[in-house]
């Protein structure tokens, strides 16, 4: 089937993103939100990202104007019902995804195929969920999505070969690479990645080292672009402790345990840059060390 139409799910970090990046490539948006300022907050930056682009010279100010004319916002659920393809990119909760499923499916066209941005949650218990589980995938983008050249393409256990092949087909318009996934806790890329952030979590628990050698001796002794406490702060500390908590309930093993430091920033609302500290302090000039 030929995907025109794509709906998205939450105009958040990851939502914006791949509006901005589909948009791009031609395809018609719908872009959902909960909330007007979160709508126009997403626009906004959306705008702002394809104006580094165009000042860079890797589009012209046509195609920029072309791309933020294919982007209509919604609050209604109900508007992306008449999409070919819908990516969820709420919040990193299953209760939350699947009451989102749930509300859409009395709108849903017969053929249109159901994704969930997820890093983490199972792809075969979310389709479940649902009135059609043979055309529904897991469609992971990579954050910053303008940046990032890869997406997961997780295939829950009824997910036939028409959607895959669907769903690889838009990647491949996007200019991006996909990786095939199973469907285990955290996929791959999260699965290798979130250790070693709660690993260094655990280090700097333990007074191993701070925050600046930790992240120095990744960047300089493993040829890290960023430091792993730095990247946790870049991701968000909750959505960090959320995937941990996610391969230690689905693998049952103590090396997935989430370190303890990492739930008491969590518990004090020190989120990382969306919330102006972390493992930093971002309300001044330059990033500062919380410990």
């Amino acid at each position: 089937m030929e995907i025109s139409k794509i709906g998205i799910v939450g105009a958040g970090q990851m939502g914006n993103g791949i509006a901005h990046v589909c948009a791009l490539a031609g395809y018609e948006i719908w872009l959902n939100d909960v909330s007007q300022d979160q709508l126009d907050k997403g626009v906004a930056l959306i705008d702002r990202n394809l104006e580094r682009q165009v000042s860079r010279e890797k589009i012209s100010a046509a195609d920029k104007a072309n791309a933020l004319a294919r982007i209509h916002t919604t609050l209604h659920l109900s508007d992306l019902g008449k999409t070919d393809l819908i990516i969820e990119a709420a919040t990193e909760r299953e209760t939350v995804k699947q009451a989102i499923f749930e509300d859409l499916l009395p709108h849903l066209q017969p053929h249109t195929i159901l994704t969930s941005n997820t890093s983490s949650i199972s792809i075969t218990r979310l389709a479940s969920r649902t009135d059609r589980p043979e055309k529904f995938m897991g469609f992971h983008f990579m954050n910053p999505v303008p940046v990032m050249q890869l997406v997961e393409l997780i295939r829950g256990i009824a997910t036939d070969d028409e959607t895959f092949t669907a769903c690889k087909a838009v990647v491949d318009r996007l200019g991006k690479t996909s990786a095939t996934a199973e469907d285990f806790p955290a996929f791959i890329v999260n699965r290798i990645l979130m250790p070693m952030i709660n690993e260094a979590v655990y280090t700097l628990y333990e007074g191993v080292g701070s925050v600046q050698s930790i992240d120095e001796s990744m960047k300089l002794g493993a040829n890290h672009p960023m430091g792993p406490l730095e990247l946790a702060d870049f991701i968000g500390l909750d959505t960090c402790l959320a995937i941990m908590n996610v391969l230690h309930d689905g693998l049952a093993d103590t090396k997935y345990r989430p370190c303890p430091l990492l739930t008491k920033y969590v518990e004090a609302g020190w989120l990382g840059r969306k919330t102006e500290r972390g493992f930093y302090d971002y309300r001044g000039e330059v990033p500062v060390p919380t410990r």
